[in-house]
């Protein structure tokens, strides 16, 4: 098996460093300091186009796959943003291949395009559970089909950047 990148994958490994590159420790610091959500970096990543990376071309984005999105992600941690850059963009590629492989073509032609323009903020994560933590083996909430709905059981402890989503 080759594990060597591919010349487009170390063609966005570069682009992708450079415009980490472009947001400086001091910035990231400033962030720090105030709690405040990176927004002029995420602008910028989605306005590159990164966020539609894994997103399939009729639905506006790139059509790579998941291995692109990590490099995506592993160049904006390394390129200074470190954990709170990649934190406040990793949810895209998670929810969005959710709904890439679990979406009706509605939800898809709905809500892709503006994803992967960043136009539409799709951030949030509904993962830890009062008895699990982030140990996604040990999650409870279950969904059960009902006829043509789904009935959700469970809850959930807390839900990461609720306030950085549109959807």
């Amino acid at each position: 098996m080759d594990f060597e990148l591919t010349e487009g994958q170390r063609v966005i490994k570069a682009e992708v460093r450079k415009l980490a590159n472009r947001f400086p420790l001091q910035y990231w610091r400033e962030k720090d300091w105030k709690h405040e959500y990176p927004f002029e970096f995420v602008r910028e990543v989605a306005s590159a186009g990164w966020f539609g990376t894994a997103i399939p071309t009729e639905y506006g984005g790139a059509g790579l796959g998941l291995l692109e999105g990590s490099i995506v992600l592993e160049e904006l941690t390394a390129g200074g943003a470190g954990f709170d850059g990649s934190n406040a963009c990793h949810a895209v590629y998670f929810n969005s291949h959710s709904l890439v492989k679990h979406g009706t073509d509605v939800q898809k032609e709905k809500y892709l395009p503006k994803i992967a323009t960043g136009e539409l903020r799709f951030q949030s994560l509904a993962v830890t559970e009062p008895n699990a933590g982030f140990d996604t083996s040990k999650i409870t909430t279950r969904a059960v089909k009902k006829g043509d709905l789904y009935v959700i059981n469970g809850q959930k402890a807390f839900i990461s950047r609720l306030s950085e989503t549109d959807l």
